[in-house]
């Protein structure tokens, strides 16, 4: 090959790099708009539809049951049609859910919010085989790329869905439909990549490789701490701004510190996995995060100590942070892209059928005592939890499948 066809060749797979950087980047913005874009609007939606603190709570946490039955399942759907049309398809099927639960109908909104959920589920579950299969030299980077950005859609969603709603008059169907404009994009972005990611030749058997990972303590470490660190994340993202409510704050200023916490969230999202890359180890660094989270919790607690802005933005840090971390584990525990994807797949079923009792757990506490400071308290005790499991799926070690 002449020198002038190297350069071209090495310019031609730079330029597939970045579109391919590109494309899971747009992925990535779109994963979380659909669910934090809830919470802000919550004391609207009840006053619309009269619907309870535990039904409010379903409506959070039905995606959250989704990812939780889809995930698992993901891996056939892969098998069948490859990763980057699975991706594509789920891109179609966020958008197709924004807009039913645009409708003005309850039922729809239930519906539609259980459709995105369900392409939701494809992006957390196959993001990180993606990046262990493209870039694992460089992991910590893009994974901190990528989960920054969906940090910073749900802070962009947190914080404008209230004004869209009632400055611009779109009400609170049309502040949550207004997402699906992002998500058709994203296809778009991503479509080329169906013809270019190549479709695995090879797999191992689904129920043989579901079988290794259940035998496996590591992997049942990283599923709960993923778990509890999603039980944590959607309380906060569901709640946070009724509770900042109901102590006499404007349902305005509630939804900017959510989005704080969501905006700090990009921060830890950004650090945290490549201070991660680093170590052989992360022990250390869970530890951190966990003492951040109960300190945050503690000072919602005592609302004498009237720091909103710096609770908000020390829990938006941990749980962020944890999120890109755990999404690090994934790559650092398995051996090959395809472990990964088997490791996600359980690590986010698992996880997020467990996160999806956290919003309903946390409103029914509320209901029956009429005091937030119960529903933190149980918070900092599932911190505890997910800070002793954290250390064993912190420590080194690697899942390997047969093939």
């Amino acid at each position: 090959m002449s020198e002038t066809n190297l350069k071209a060749s090495k310019t031609n797979n730079k330029g597939k790099q970045a579109l391919l950087i590109a494309g899971i980047l747009f992925i990535a913005i779109n994963l979380r708009p659909a669910l934090a874009s809830v919470g802000p609007l919550v004391s609207t939606i009840r006053e619309s539809t009269g619907l309870s603190n535990s039904m409010l709570g379903l409506l959070t946490a039905l995606p959250l049951l989704a990812f939780g039955v889809v995930s698992m399942l993901t891996p056939l759907f892969t098998k069948r049609f490859g990763m980057a049309a699975t991706l594509a398809g789920a891109l179609l099927v966020i958008t197709i859910g924004i807009l039913i639960r645009s409708i003005g109908f309850v039922s729809a909104l239930y519906i539609g919010t259980i459709l995105s959920g369900i392409g939701i589920a494809f992006g957390n579950v196959l993001l990180p085989s993606l990046v262990k299969r493209n870039f694992s030299s460089n992991s910590g980077l893009i994974t901190s790329l990528y989960s920054s950005v969906m940090a910073i859609g749900a802070a962009a969603a947190a914080g404008v869905s209230v004004p869209l709603a009632q400055n611009e008059n779109f009400g609170w169907r049309g502040a949550l439909g207004v997402w699906a404009i992002l998500s058709l994009v994203a296809f778009f972005i991503w479509l080329p990549q169906v013809w270019r990611i190549k479709k695995a030749k090879k797999h191992r058997n689904f129920i043989k490789a579901m079988k290794g990972l259940a035998g496996s303590t590591l992997a049942w470490k990283v599923a709960i701490f993923m778990g509890l660190q999603s039980f944590a994340f959607y309380v906060i993202l569901a709640w946070v701004p009724d509770i900042l409510q109901g102590r006499g704050y404007e349902a305005t200023y509630a939804g900017w510190m959510l989005s704080l916490s969501q905006g700090t969230g990009v921060l830890g999202s950004l650090i945290i996995p490549i201070w991660a890359s680093r170590k052989t180890d992360q022990r250390s660094i869970i530890a951190v995060l966990v003492s951040l989270e109960v300190i945050s919790l503690i000072g919602l607690i005592l609302p004498q100590a009237d720091f909103v802005y710096i609770w908000v933005s020390l829990i938006g840090f941990a749980l962020g942070g944890s999120f890109g971390l755990v999404l690090m584990l994934i790559v650092f525990r398995s051996e090959d892209a395809e472990t990964a994807a088997e490791l996600s797949g359980m690590a986010q079923s698992i996880g997020y059928l467990i996160a999806a009792t956290g919003p309903i757990i946390f409103g029914s506490i509320f209901d029956l005592t009429g005091n937030w400071s119960y529903s933190l308290g149980f918070l900092i005790l599932i911190a505890l939890v997910k800070l002793y499991v954290g250390m064993g799926a912190g420590k080194p070690g690697k899942i390997s499948q047969e093939t």
